[in-house]
């Protein structure tokens, strides 16, 4: 219950708590400004340093206090009593699962079309990208397993919450843009061993893109098969 719940640190309680709410293509919910903006320039220098492309697991990434601050409230029972309200679903038995991406290179590979894994039974996006003045690649939400064929567009710049409840039909991708895109990832799943996986594929995946010649070699592998949109 949010009364036995700790405070938040940051979060803007209200500002989440009164996210705009839609149900077509699929349930999704936004914040414009979950964090106040006068935090901005603290958090975000305290955010990770992430070098390359690429989504890297909680476990990996380094940070400062008050990035720490942030995630913690991200954490808190509090926030997702709230997610459970405003998407009207009980999630006490999932456990969260975060990465983080820092980067984005524009090849065509990124950005596809996809619906996430059925081991997701909620996603949250949580922008912490300084500023975003590109025209491409925002997050968009797809009516189907077509980029273009979008409902709502959502820039990861800091503060922006995006959350959806995953299904068959919960199509998102973004066009391709070369840029720094610090943007968070933090899903509610449907087992503690989904999250162990999760951790050490992107873990690996990190260790591996430390190394150049695999790094130049995995940013221009397929993402998807013949066909992606």
């Amino acid at each position: 219950m949010l009364q036995n719940d700790p405070p938040f640190l940051m979060l803007d309680e209200a500002a989440v708590a009164a996210a705009q709410v839609w149900h077509e293509p699929y349930d999704f919910a936004y914040v414009a400004q979950a964090f106040p903006a006068k935090l901005k320039p603290e958090v975000l220098a305290d955010a990770p340093v992430i070098p390359d492309r690429g989504s890297y697991p909680l476990p990996w990434l380094k940070y400062g206090p008050r990035f720490g601050a942030a995630l913690q409230d991200l954490l808190n029972p509090r926030f997702k009593h709230l997610v459970e309200k405003i998407l009207g679903m009980d999630l006490t038995p999932y456990p969260p699962c975060i990465v983080m991406m820092g980067n984005t290179t524009g090849h065509y590979n990124e950005g596809y079309s996809h619906p996430d894994s059925p081991h997701k039974i909620v996603t949250v996006l949580v922008g912490f990208t300084e500023e975003w003045p590109y025209p491409r690649g925002q997050l968009r939400i797809l009516r189907s397993d077509d980029r273009q064929d979008y409902a709502f567009e959502f820039t990861p710049v800091f503060g922006h919450i995006l959350m959806f409840r995953v299904c068959d039909h919960s199509y998102h991708g973004f066009l391709p843009q070369k840029a720094k895109r610090m943007s968070l990832q933090m899903c509610y799943v449907d087992s503690p061993w989904y999250v162990r996986r999760e951790y050490w594929r992107h873990s690996a995946s990190a260790f591996a893109k430390s190394v150049p010649l695999v790094r130049t070699l995995m940013d221009y592998a397929p993402r998807r098969g013949l066909g992606a949109k």
